[in-house]
């Protein structure tokens, strides 16, 4: 879908598929798989507060393009099959996403050390 056709979309669930009255419609981004983040600081505990902080953020943002998310994150990278790296906690970690612009979803495929990061494939992961 194009940029406007998902709009479209969103803008149709709101005004037939949503309930009218007293609602409040928020289009952030949905994080998908915080559990992969859970288990990450569970073992790395100085991970935790940085993670946490980027889910809330990633949470509350509503990312249309690339450029929103190098807008917000002066550090991402923006790799193809619409993958995104973020450095955690002063670079001390890599958090990979893949992003579904179009349907307001981000998911968690990989966060882990520098180490463990040269060991993957981003675009693939």
């Amino acid at each position: 879908m194009s940029d406007g056709t998902a709009e479209l979309s969103r803008q149709i669930v709101v005004l037939f598929l949503a309930p009218k009255t007293g609602s409040c419609y928020d289009f952030s981004m949905r994080v998908i798989a915080v559990r992969t983040l859970r288990e990450f600081w569970a073992k790395h505990a100085e991970a935790e507060q940085p993670l946490r902080a980027w889910f809330k953020e990633a949470g509350k943002a509503d990312w249309k393009k690339p450029i929103d998310i190098t807008s917000q994150y002066g550090n991402a990278r923006i790799i193809g099959n619409d993958r995104a790296i973020f450095s955690i906690k002063g670079n001390d970690y890599r958090l990979v996403v893949a992003i579904k612009y179009d349907r307001g979803l981000v998911f968690i495929r990989f966060v882990g050390t520098h180490a463990e990061y040269d060991k993957i494939d981003a675009l693939t992961v």
